[in-house]
């Protein structure tokens, strides 16, 4: 069945580097579940003691720095993608061009959209980095790989494309949305109205995990669903921990909203 709509695997070493990667991501979402959490947003300051206060993995980043530092690598793999592999077909186009647009809006994001308050550890800054440049190289190089193999059966792509624009689209509203929540002299936190935000308290990460989706149904790689999987049980458990974190913050937080997918969990 998953040969219809896959390409053939270039290597073992391919499979291999396939399991690894989602195994690591899921193995993310369990911990943030559990309270092992990657230290930002609202949890940049969890598990910090004076004994790990002096770890240089523990230095404190500003929070605007930290998410370049998280972004920019993986944008400019996007960019470099074009000139490592100038030829390909329109399927290699399209994702090169996804990867790319992915990672230059969350730049742009953090250097125009979004406020901050707290900051980010640099632990969790070169594993969130790090995870994003191998995504953006491994996808665009197994790609290039795979140039000149059989297509799969049932072509995805073009649907991968409009899903890929909804989900960086309904991304972007709802980050737009919550920059809006508080002007640059507040700090505090708010409840998110508007959008999806009556549903669910991430609705950005939903549509976040529809973007990598997307790309997955444009590139038609093992790699590239295993990617978009273990994405989607990170930021489930992301936004598991964020309702929580919610719930505790306020009083009158509505029950009835959701963690990321509406009127399910």
């Amino acid at each position: 069945m998953f040969q219809s709509f896959l390409f053939e695997e270039p290597s073992s070493i391919i499979t291999a580097i396939t399991v690894v990667t989602f195994a690591f991501l899921a193995y993310l979402g369990i911990s943030e579940i559990i309270g092992k959490h990657l230290q930002y947003s609202k949890f940049w300051n969890v598990n910090i003691n004076s004994a790990s206060s002096s770890n240089f993995l523990q230095t404190k980043l500003s929070s605007r720095i930290g998410m370049l530092i998280l972004y920019t690598p993986a944008c400019i793999m996007g960019f470099a993608s074009f000139l490592l592999y100038p030829n390909g077909g329109i399927r290699f186009m399209m994702l090169k061009s996804a990867v790319t647009i992915h990672f230059l809006k969350r730049d742009l994001e953090v250097l125009f959209v979004h406020k901050y308050s707290g900051g980010m550890v640099l632990g969790s800054v070169l594993i969130i980095s790090s995870a994003y440049f191998m995504l953006a190289a491994v996808m665009t190089y197994i790609q290039h790989l795979i140039e000149g193999y059989t297509e799969p059966e049932i072509d995805l792509k073009y649907i991968g494309l409009l899903i890929f624009i909804v989900g960086i689209s309904g991304n972007f509203y709802h980050h737009y949305i919550l920059s809006k929540l508080r002007d640059n002299r507040e700090k505090g936190y708010k409840i998110p109205q508007g959008g999806l935000f009556g549903l669910v308290i991430c609705p950005h990460y939903l549509f976040e995990i529809l973007g990598f989706l997307g790309i997955a149904f444009i590139s038609q790689t093992s790699f590239s669903f295993c990617c978009a999987m273990g994405c989607a049980l990170y930021l489930m458990g992301r936004s598991y921990v964020t309702r929580k974190w919610y719930l505790s913050k306020f009083e009158n937080f509505p029950k009835n909203v959701k963690a990321l997918i509406p009127f399910v969990f």
